[in-house]
């Protein structure tokens, strides 16, 4: 059993443009415990029980602000005003075209240069078991249009599910949202392993393609018969070296699933068992689509890829599971919108609950 790092919440303080941050523990009465700081809403630690009750942390993160700020600046984060990639970094609304902030060229990627994982919220424990944190995203700001508070609620019950509730408003003019939390995932609570052995169940019959720049296209392809298709539980490793162009496009799974389910409705999005610990994350959400993420473009690198108690977070060592609406949908039609009207809300839930086998 790898023991888990101490996290201190006077690493974690400072002020950044005039905000402090912190470190702020949510804990229930089962003792699972989760640790976020309001730079970048980004969760640091989750300590969960394994079949045997014994606690380990099953999230990659870091010891201090330094080292977040230094290090994947998506990893734990809430990831905003527009998640995934917007195709050619531009957008046309109302007949308006908006240029957006290119950071993975020639597109925007998880709402540009400084979107939400770059930002400081405002910050306020309700509670033992929950938090507030609050933003507000300026008209222009990274090129979206139109000012758009946002606040996320954080709570974690006694069923050992942490629900990550948002609600957004188009405050003055038109706009456009898409939300998701960017957690990595190791359920062993060896950070540092692979989670090749981690068997997946994901809710989903069709994936959205991508073009060479890993925009979608706009075509959903039914998964049957492909190696995309986990509506069967299977090991995240047996077939991720198959020969497939979304495979190869990605380095392994890195792509998006239409959920099968009702829309607006709160749903399994997937499931995923790690079987050495017995322990289980479901993953439900309000969104239409989830992103299946197999941590292809972790490097070892440091500083960036050394996280908590000194590990380096290799290639294939983490997982992570987005729900959203699906990426680029600006640019498609046929997508569910996610445009706002003048006054209009968006409103979403993301649910990690965590379980034994």
């Amino acid at each position: 059993m790898t023991p888990y790092a101490d996290l201190r919440r006077e690493d974690f303080r400072a002020t950044i443009d005039g905000t402090p941050t912190d470190l702020f523990t949510l804990r229930n009465r089962r003792g699972m415990a989760v640790r976020i700081t309001n730079y970048g809403c980004k969760i640091v630690q989750i300590l969960a029980p394994d079949r045997d009750g014994a606690l380990g942390d099953v999230v990659q993160g870091y010891e201090t602000l330094e080292q977040t700020m230094a290090g994947q600046p998506s990893m734990g984060s809430f990831i905003g005003r527009y998640c995934g990639r917007i195709g050619g970094g531009r957008f046309t609304l109302d007949g308006v075209e908006h240029r957006t902030a290119v950071n993975a060229p020639p597109n925007t990627l998880h709402g540009g240069q400084r979107g939400s994982r770059f930002r400081t919220f405002a910050a306020r424990q309700l509670d033992e078991a929950s938090l507030e944190l609050t933003y507000v995203f300026q008209d222009g700001e990274e090129g979206f249009p139109g000012t758009l508070p946002v606040r996320l609620v954080y709570t974690l019950d006694e069923d050992n599910a942490l629900t990550i509730a948002w609600t957004a408003v188009a405050a003055d003019k038109a706009t456009v949202a898409n939300f998701t939390d960017h957690t990595f995932f190791n359920l062993s609570g060896d950070a540092g392993s692979s989670i090749l052995d981690h068997v997946a169940t994901v809710n989903g019959s069709r994936y959205l393609a991508l073009d060479a720049t890993a925009v979608p296209t706009g075509e959903l392809v039914d998964v049957t018969g492909t190696p995309l298709d986990f509506r069967s539980p299977a090991a995240f490793g047996a077939r991720i070296a198959a020969d497939h162009p979304m495979l190869a496009l990605g380095k392994g799974y890195d792509l998006h699933y239409a959920v099968d389910k009702p829309a607006g409705a709160l749903g399994l999005h997937a499931r995923v068992v790690h079987p050495g610990s017995g322990r289980v994350l479901e993953v439900l959400s309000t969104e239409p689509g989830v992103q299946v993420y197999t941590g292809n473009f972790l490097d070892g690198q440091t500083p960036r890829d050394l996280g908590k108690s000194g590990t380096l977070y290799t290639r294939h060592s983490a997982f992570c599971l987005e729900p959203s609406h699906f990426p680029n949908a600006v640019n498609i039609p046929s997508f569910p919108s996610t445009a706002l009207a003048p006054g209009q809300w968006y409103a979403g839930r993301i649910v990690y609950r965590f379980g034994v086998a």
